[in-house]
C-alpha cells in the first residue's frame, strides 16, 4: 500500500486515549475477561506493552542503520512467555508498564528525521512507516479488545480505511460502506457483497464482532478471510 503520510499524530492520540482509559483500573478489573478468548484484560495490556516496545525497538535500530529481530529472544520467549508473565501483574504495575511503552514508542517515532520514514526494518521486511502502521493497528484494535469503554464504532474513517487496505480479503468479496463514500472492491468477482457501516466492516474483517448489522443480501456471512 502506498502511504503518503505516516499517521504519527493519530497514533499519539491513541496513546493519550489509552492512558486515560487505564486511569482507575483495579486489580479486579485487570483480571476480568477481555474480548479475546482465553485472555484477561491483563493479557491484552501486557501484549500492548510487548508489541509496542518491539516496534519501537525496530524503529530505534533503523535510525542507527541497523536491523534487529522483532522480539528479543524470539516469539516464544520475547512475546508469548512475556505476555503470560506480564499478565500476573497488578493494575498499578500494568499501568506503569504500558505507560513506559507509550513513552518509548512516542520517543522512537518522533525522533525520526523527515527522511527517516523509509528506513528499513526487519518487521515484514518493511520500513519505519510499516512499523508505525502496525503499531497504530495494534494499539487501536487491542484498546477495543481490552473492553475499557472504547469500541470499534469509535474508530476513525482513516483508521478503518488503512485497516481495510491492510487486511485484503479473498477473491470475490466486495465490502460496501453504507455510511458515506467508501465502497471497496476486492478481487475480480462479486460472489459475496457485505454492506454495513465502515467501522463494522473493519471490525468484521479484523475478526472482531461488529457493533452494527452487516447485510449480505440474504447470503450467509462468510468467515473473515
Amino acid at each position: 500500500m502506498a502511504v503518503t503520510r505516516p499517521p504519527l499524530a493519530e497514533a499519539l492520540a491513541g496513546h493519550a486515549r489509552l492512558s486515560a482509559l487505564l486511569t482507575g483500573l483495579t486489580d479486579d478489573d485487570v483480571r476480568a475477561p477481555s474480548a479475546l478468548p482465553g485472555w484477561s484484560r491483563a493479557h491484552v495490556l501486557s501484549h500492548i506493552e510487548e508489541v509496542g516496545s518491539a516496534l519501537a525497538r525496530q524503529t530505534r535500530y533503523a535510525a542507527r542503520g541497523e536491523l534487529v529481530e522483532m522480539y528479543d529472544g524470539g516469539r516464544a520467549i520475547g512475546r508469548d512467555a512475556a505476555i503470560e508473565a506480564g499478565s500476573r501483574r497488578t493494575a498499578k504495575e500494568l499501568r506503569r508498564a504500558v505507560g513506559r511503552t507509550l513513552a518509548e514508542a512516542a520517543e522512537a517515532w518522533t525522533a525520526l528525521e523527515p527522511d527517516g520514514w523509509a528506513l528499513p526494518v526487519r518487521y515484514r521486511d518493511g520500513d519505519t512507516t510499516t512499523a508505525l502502521l502496525c503499531w497504530w493497528r495494534e494499539l487501536e484494535i487491542h484498546t477495543v479488545d481490552a473492553r475499557l469503554g472504547r469500541g470499534s464504532g469509535d474508530w476513525s474513517r482513516e483508521f478503518c480505511g488503512r485497516l481495510l487496505d491492510h487486511l485484503t480479503p479473498a477473491e470475490g468479496l466486495t465490502l460496501a460502506a453504507t455510511d458515506g463514500p467508501g465502497v471497496r472492491w476486492y478481487g475480480t468477482g462479486t460472489a459475496v457483497t457485505v454492506r454495513g457501516a465502515l467501522t463494522d466492516l473493519a471490525a468484521w474483517l479484523a475478526g472482531r464482532r461488529p457493533q452494527g448489522p452487516l447485510d449480505t443480501g440474504g447470503r450467509p456471512l462468510p468467515e473473515p478471510p
